[in-house]
């Protein structure tokens, strides 16, 4: 996998931080997760160490994000977690910085990793463009998906969580709760849905149902 610089140039206040100055288009956090990246899968290590598996996404619809954990039976902490992805900047920073997250102080116990959301990733980067926000998506998805792995080696399908209950687009696994989080935090249209989501990019025949679902959730919540 090779690297590339992000771009130096970006929409004016696309990016804030934390203290509410205007930012870099890229913080200098993200940056620094995306030429050094954590935890990454490296070829030479063997996914065989790892006990749980989550995937989400394609390389059709642009991103797709593998995680490997290493979590311990007895207490359920997570002691390692490795990663790779076919994605931008943001993707890398993303996952680099979730990885960071749920293996520091000892690692997070499963039932603590589930309760990362986007919003706490993109608050340790210092933010990330608004049309980037599906990046952060993609790492709690995929930590989602392999604590459910860890479960289902495990035989404790009762600890599964499934989470909603209709999946829109198979490719990249978005739910419609995805696309009801979407439109609460104001995405009203069909592309900022998918800025958000990437939901329909490469798999454009879900696009019907889904603007469906942007009109009941805006007149559900907005009238």
């Amino acid at each position: 996998m090779s690297y590339s610089q992000p771009p130096v140039t970006g929409k004016a206040g696309d990016v804030t931080t934390k203290d509410g100055g205007k930012s870099w288009f890229y913080t200098d956090v993200v940056k620094d997760h995306f030429f050094n990246p954590r935890n990454f899968m490296h070829e030479d290590a063997n996914p065989d160490d790892y006990n749980a598996i989550g995937k989400v996404g394609s390389p059709a619809c642009g991103d797709e994000l593998r995680v490997w954990m290493k979590v311990d039976p007895a207490s359920e902490r997570v002691l390692d977690f490795r990663w790779k992805t076919f994605g931008c900047g943001s993707a890398i920073a993303s996952t680099s910085m979730a990885s960071v997250m749920v293996t520091e102080n000892g690692g997070m116990t499963l039932t603590e990793a589930r309760t990362i959301k986007p919003q706490h990733i993109m608050d340790r980067l210092g933010g990330l463009p608004a049309r980037k926000f599906h990046c952060s998506v993609l790492c709690d998805k995929a930590l989602r998906d392999a604590i459910n792995d860890f479960y289902r080696r495990t035989d404790q399908v009762d600890k599964m969580v499934v989470e909603a209950s209709r999946i829109i687009d198979p490719i990249s696994k978005v739910t419609d709760h995805d696309i009801e989080e979407a439109v609460l935090e104001g995405a009203t249209t069909i592309e900022a849905v998918q800025a958000k989501t990437k939901v329909g990019i490469g798999n454009p025949s879900v696009l019907p149902a889904v603007e469906e679902l942007i009109r009941f959730y805006k007149e559900k919540y907005f009238g």
